[in-house]
């Protein structure tokens, strides 16, 4: 095993996690207006969606699946797109009282399939796992041990770094200021998306 491929690798993910973005928005947001059960499974649905891109980037290094820049593009406007709907779904809300009371009947904010679509259409996770996973696939002398290594790190270190999310908003802010947690996260959420369309029509226009 390349020890210093993997630590790269390694220092990578984490990085990448670190970083603010849709899913740590989400993630966040969902903890401080819904509890950490709620977070816990918009979790799960955003560590699925990471499975999802990692065996579509092994498709393509297998030379089973072959994706266009266009193809890219047009898959980043939609998930631009579904990120604002779910920002601008949330900045909408009524009252606390009758938003919570609306996602008990509901089973919205958050929650597995936003979690999973949001991580789809995450343009810093597209990236990784399109262009930059590909790098480090020689971190052992096997292509299936390769796979097994690279997925099992982003796996945990994923799991592990949104979980301290979760347990750093419940436990350090205060109840009162979910609400504000969660506007702050739909701002963000927006400003991803708005970003996101215009560069993605940017490259469409360019080709």
């Amino acid at each position: 095993m390349n020890l210093s491929l993997l630590g790269a690798y390694m220092l990578a993910v984490l990085t990448l996690l670190l970083t603010p973005g849709p899913v740590v928005a989400l993630v966040t947001g969902t903890a401080a207006r819904y509890g950490g059960r709620r977070a816990f499974t918009t979790l799960i649905g955003t560590n699925g969606a990471s499975l999802v891109l990692i065996a579509l980037a092994v498709l393509m290094l297998a030379g089973i699946v072959s994706l266009s820049a266009l193809f890219l593009s047009l898959l980043g406007i939609a998930g631009s797109l579904f990120i604002g709907w779910g920002a601008v779904a949330s900045l909408r809300k009524r009252s606390e009282t009758e938003d919570i009371k609306e996602k008990a009947v509901n089973g919205e904010g958050g929650g597995i399939v936003r979690g999973f679509v949001t991580g789809i259409a995450n343009p810093k996770d597209i990236l990784f796992f399109v262009s930059f996973f590909p790098q480090f696939i020689a971190v052992t002398g096997d292509f299936t041990a390769s796979i097994m290594t690279l997925s099992l790190v982003w796996i945990v270190f994923d799991f592990t770094v949104l979980s301290l999310y979760i347990v750093m908003v419940k436990s350090w802010v205060p109840e009162r200021h979910g609400r504000r947690i969660e506007i702050c996260s739909s701002f963000f959420l927006l400003a991803v998306s708005f970003f996101g369309v215009i560069y993605n029509a940017r490259e469409l226009v360019l080709r």
